[in-house]
């Protein structure tokens, strides 16, 4: 009877705790090839994102919520091998991006999204991509990057990036839906456009667009009706890229002294694959990340492979 008692404390405490408001999250997203192979190490092999939400408590008679985020990234790219010491053998260069960024997610009664993003930064060695790498191989005994000396050289990271989504159907169980997503970014970096869809399937009932980890839209305050849900679902998220400019494949026009540069591929195809899931507090996930090619003369030519992981923490 003590342990029925105790299961019914214990799911009336997580229960009570979903159904809160929550108006800040604090996230973390590290990506690393090494989540799919301990053996792979190569092109985008390190993603570290550290970000703030909060939610606005400005009130609108079209927006179900406004929130605000602000970002910290580190994103590092090499060659085939990281430990490549002749310049002839780098398939793509040595690379870093840094910035600081600020979010703004516009949350809609009519189930759309729209996303306003401005990222500061650098790329080069600024961006301190060499230091990075070689905390990250004394962690797993890896043998030193021995390339960096030829990266991309240092220039100023300057991007703005638009998102739109918009909900498309649900069955009538509400475990199964799919939305339409739309992203922009124009830069120093970076400029490409990608549309595609985002399919969810739901071990629970699945929590709108307007109030989902899926759309990092759960956070809510009194002057909205949403509270935070209980969520596990599984997902996928192909999309098809057009890429213009890449700075840390081509370098940068603000820096043309680059000595390695490649060629872009225009089009790139982008899938992801994985689960979140909340407990308590905390939100969950993980992510196989794929991708064709994104640049010519790659010694390996089917694509890169890499996984996200992300954990959330609210606060009131």
């Amino acid at each position: 009877m003590k342990y029925l008692t105790l299961i019914l404390l214990l799911f009336c405490s997580f229960y009570s705790v979903c159904q809160e408001k929550f108006s800040k999250e604090i996230g973390f997203v590290t990506d690393n090839d090494l989540y799919i192979s301990k053996s792979r190490d190569r092109y985008y092999t390190s993603g570290i994102f550290i970000n703030y939400r909060f939610i606005s408590h400005k009130k609108s008679q079209s927006l179900e919520k406004l929130i605000y985020e602000w970002q910290l990234g580190h994103e590092m790219y090499t060659p085939n091998k990281a430990i490549v010491t002749n310049i002839i053998f780098h398939d793509r260069p040595f690379a870093a991006h840094l910035y600081t960024g600020f979010k703004m997610d516009r949350i809609y009664k009519s189930k759309k999204i729209f996303s306003t993003n401005i990222q500061l930064g650098f790329i080069g060695p600024n961006a301190l991509g060499k230091e990075v790498q070689d905390f990250i191989h004394n962690i797993y005994g890896f043998r030193k990057a021995v390339g960096w000396k030829h990266q991309i050289k240092s220039a100023l990271s300057l991007n703005f990036n638009f998102g739109y989504s918009h909900f498309l159907l649900k069955n009538k169980k509400n475990n199964l839906d799919v939305t339409w997503i739309n992203k922009v970014r124009l830069g120093s970096t970076f400029t490409n456009a990608s549309v595609g869809l985002y399919g969810r399937f739901g071990f629970k009932a699945l929590q709108s667009i307007v109030n989902s980890i899926a759309f990092n839209t759960n956070l809510n305050n009194n002057n909205n009706a949403g509270s935070r849900g209980i969520e596990s679902f599984l997902f996928v998220k192909p999309t098809l890229q057009y890429a213009i400019y890449d700075a840390t494949l081509q370098g940068s026009f603000l820096n043309t002294k680059s000595e390695v540069t490649k060629e872009l591929i225009p089009i790139v195809f982008n899938i992801q694959i994985g689960y979140k899931f909340t407990v308590n507090r905390f939100n969950f996930g993980y992510i196989f990340n794929y991708n064709t090619s994104k640049s010519k003369g790659l010694k390996h030519t089917y694509g890169n492979k890499y996984g996200s992981i992300i954990i959330n923490y609210l606060l009131h």
